[in-house]
C-alpha cells in the first residue's frame, strides 16, 4: 500500500498499530492523528497484515511434538469452494501456516500461477503466502487443524480419505447442511469417522464474497474443547472478521443447516415480488421453527438468536449472493428444480436438508409448516401459491416462542397441517374429476 506524502510516521504506526487490533482502536487512531485523507481503515488493516503474527500452538493447547516454539499454527482446508478459500485466505493473512487443498491437479497449477480461485472466487487475488496443494498425504500430515470445507454428501468420504494420516489433528467443519439419508449432522460424522479427535464446527452469516472484499464480518467457532475454540479465534480473527465462541456444538450446526431450508422460500417469495411485511412474516416464523426444532433434538434454542441462527437467518434469506436464495428465485419463477441446480453449478445445500429435516419432524411431531410447505412443492409438485395460500390459513399459535416450546401442541398442529395439504390435493383431485364429466377416457 502507498502512504500518502507529507505523513508523520510515527502517526502511520499508531494508526496501523491499532488497525492490527480493532476497527474501533483504529478509527480513534485516525481521529487522534489529525491526518487528512488518510487512508481508509481496509488499506490502513492491510498495510497492517491483518493481525499478522506468530502463534505459539502450546499456548493454544495444540499438540506441540512436531512444532517449533513459536511458530505459526499449520492449518490445512479441505476443499477450493468459495468459503474454504475465503477462509483459507485468511487465515494465511493472518500469518498461518495455511494451505489449501484442492482435489483437481490442474486447477492447483492454475492457482499457483495466477492466485486466483477462477471457478469461485474470479475477482480476488489470494494472498501471497497461502500455499496449495492437490496431495492429500501431504496437506494433512503435521497440521494442527484441518478445516474441512467440502459439501455435505462429500464430507464422510472426504474424512475416510485423511484417517490414515490423522495422529494429533483438530477437525473443523465448515460445511453447512446435514449427511443425506442419516440426517447426521457434520460433526456427527466427525464422531462417527475419528472418535479419537478434537473437534468443532464454524457457522454463521458468511458470505464468501463479501469476506474477501473486506466487509466487516463475523462468525462462531463452536466446540466442546475451550483450547480448539480459542485456536481457531487466533487463526480467523482479523480488523474485519470477528470469531464468537460457543459450546453449544448442536445448536450452532443446526443453525447453519435450517437457515438453508427459509433461503429457498425467502428466495421463492421474492420472485413472487412480495412485500416487506411478507419478508418479515417469512423471515420470524423460519426462526421459530428452527427454535422449535432445534430445543427437541438436544440444541440451546437461545443459540438460534445469535449469529449461527438469526444472524445466518437473515444473511442468507435477504442475499442474492446466496446459492440457496438463488435456488428459490429460480423455482419462483417456474424453472424446474433439476434445472434449477444445473444452471447454479453449485451445491445448494438446502435442497437436501428440506428432505431430511421434513422427515424428521414429522417423526418428532414438530410443528414446521414452512418446511413441510416447501417439501410439498419442490418433491410433491405442489403448487407454490396454493401452498403459500394454506400456510395462512394454518391454526392459531403463540408469537415468540424460543424459550419455551409449546411441545405440547407441536403434534397436534402438525397433523392439522398434513390435512390442509390432503384436502387441497383432495381438491385438486375432484377438480380434475369435474373437467373429465362426459369426456371419452
Amino acid at each position: 500500500m502507498k502512504l500518502p506524502k507529507a505523513v508523520n510516521n510515527s502517526k502511520v504506526k499508531k494508526i496501523v498499530d491499532a488497525a492490527s487490533s480493532s476497527i474501533d482502536e483504529a478509527v480513534h487512531a485516525i481521529k487522534d492523528s489529525g491526518i487528512e485523507n488518510a487512508p481508509i481503515i481496509s488499506n490502513i488493516a492491510e498495510f497492517a497484515g491483518l493481525k499478522k503474527k506468530k502463534m505459539n500452538p502450546s499456548k493454544l493447547g495444540i499438540d506441540e511434538s512436531n512444532t517449533q516454539d513459536g511458530a505459526p499454527l499449520r492449518l490445512v482446508f479441505l476443499g477450493g469452494g468459495s468459503f474454504g478459500t475465503a477462509m483459507s485466505n485468511m487465515a494465511a493473512r493472518n500469518g498461518c501456516d495455511a494451505t489449501l487443498w484442492v482435489r483437481d491437479k490442474a486447477t492447483v497449477k492454475a492457482m499457483k500461477k495466477t492466485r486466483i480461485n477462477k471457478k469461485y472466487l474470479p475477482n480476488h487475488k489470494l494472498d501471497e503466502n497461502l500455499k496449495f496443494s492437490h496431495d492429500l498425504k501431504s496437506a494433512v500430515e503435521g497440521k494442527d487443524i484441518i478445516f474441512v470445507a467440502v459439501p455435505s454428501s462429500a464430507f464422510r468420504e472426504m474424512l475416510h480419505q485423511i484417517k490414515p494420516y490423522i495422529t494429533h489433528q483438530a477437525v473443523i467443519s465448515l460445511t453447512k447442511g446435514m449427511e443425506k439419508y442419516t440426517f447426521a449432522m457434520m460433526s456427527d460424522i466427525i464422531t462417527d469417522v475419528l472418535p479419537q479427535v478434537d473437534f468443532g464446527v464454524v457457522s454463521g452469516p458468511n458470505l464468501a464474497l463479501e469476506i474477501m472484499d473486506n466487509m466487516p464480518s463475523a462468525t462462531v467457532i463452536a466446540s466442546d474443547s475451550e483450547a480448539l475454540r480459542m485456536a481457531v479465534q487466533e487463526a480467523l480473527h482479523s480488523a474485519f472478521f470477528r470469531v464468537f465462541a460457543s459450546d453449544d456444538v448442536k445448536g450452532v450446526e443446526l443453525g447453519g443447516a435450517l437457515k438453508n431450508i427459509y433461503a429457498i422460500a425467502m428466495g421463492m417469495a421474492a420472485a413472487y415480488d412480495v412485500g416487506d411485511n411478507t419478508k418479515a412474516m417469512l423471515l420470524t416464523r423460519a426462526l421459530a421453527e428452527m427454535s422449535r426444532f432445534g430445543a427437541a433434538v438436544g440444541a440451546n434454542p437461545l443459540t438460534f438468536l445469535g449469529l449461527s441462527g438469526v444472524g445466518d437467518l437473515y444473511a442468507t434469506c435477504n442475499s442474492v449472493l446466496s446459492r440457496n436464495y438463488r435456488i428459490g428465485n429460480m423455482l419462483g419463477k417456474g424453472i424446474s428444480l433439476d434445472n434449477a441446480i444445473k444452471k447454479l453449478g453449485q451445491t445448494a445445500e438446502g435442497v437436501n436438508t428440506i428432505l431430511q429435516v421434513n422427515e424428521r419432524a414429522k417423526d418428532l411431531g414438530i410443528y414446521m409448516p414452512i418446511t413441510h410447505a416447501l417439501h410439498a412443492v419442490l418433491y410433491e409438485d405442489k403448487a407454490p401459491l396454493g401452498i403459500a395460500l394454506n400456510l395462512m390459513e394454518a391454526g392459531f399459535r403463540s408469537d415468540v416462542e424460543f424459550v419455551m416450546p409449546h411441545d405440547e401442541s407441536n403434534a397436534r398442529l402438525s397433523e392439522e397441517f398434513d390435512e390442509v395439504l390432503k384436502a387441497s390435493k383432495d381438491a385438486k383431485s375432484a377438480k380434475v374429476d369435474n373437467d373429465n364429466d362426459g369426456e371419452p377416457t
